[in-house]
């Protein structure tokens, strides 16, 4: 994605990031909204002004792998995910519950290779803008060094008064 060099994954030392881990896979449901079987991040390891870095292994169990592959929409809540865990890292400071976010629209989607079971992806997402509750947010997957996934998302993100309870 031109303009984004941190997305150069030798270049800017992606691996350094993602060995260390701020929140663990035993705690990370306390900063998502979404629960099994559809969590589709492990850790978070990096969390620092608009760049937030997550870690997900593909088990054969999870509901995107078919043919031992991991497929399209898993890699795509991997992305939102670690946009999620970014906002729910935030709120989590203030003692506040994370939020739920809706994607809204992805943007320049590109799925290079589909990861294997045993592989672990390393998301990166940066934060692009916010405004009127929408989040606009680069993503990019790596897997074995590999780019395997790239795109722009819009998340909308609902506040406690606009739930249906």
């Amino acid at each position: 994605m031109p303009g984004i060099p941190i997305f150069n994954n030798s270049e800017y030392g992606q691996d350094i990031f993602m060995k260390t881990v701020l929140v663990p896979k035993e705690h990370i449901t306390d900063y998502i909204p979404q629960r099994a079987p559809v969590v589709m991040i492990d850790t978070l390891n990096y969390c620092e002004g608009a760049i937030t870095k997550t870690n997900f292994e593909i088990r054969k169990d999870n509901i995107f792998v078919k043919d031992g592959l991991f497929h399209e929409p898993g890699i795509i809540e991997n992305i939102a995910q670690t946009a999620a865990v970014k906002a729910g890292y935030e709120v989590k400071k203030n003692g506040a519950e994370p939020l739920v976010g809706f994607i809204g629209a992805i943007k320049d989607l590109a799925i290079y290779k589909l990861p294997e079971i045993g592989d672990v992806i390393e998301t990166t997402v940066i934060i692009k803008m916010e405004v009127m509750g929408i989040t606009l947010v680069e993503g990019v997957s790596f897997c074995n060094g590999n780019k395997i996934a790239s795109c722009e998302m819009k998340i909308f993100i609902q506040k406690p008064d606009q739930t249906n309870e």
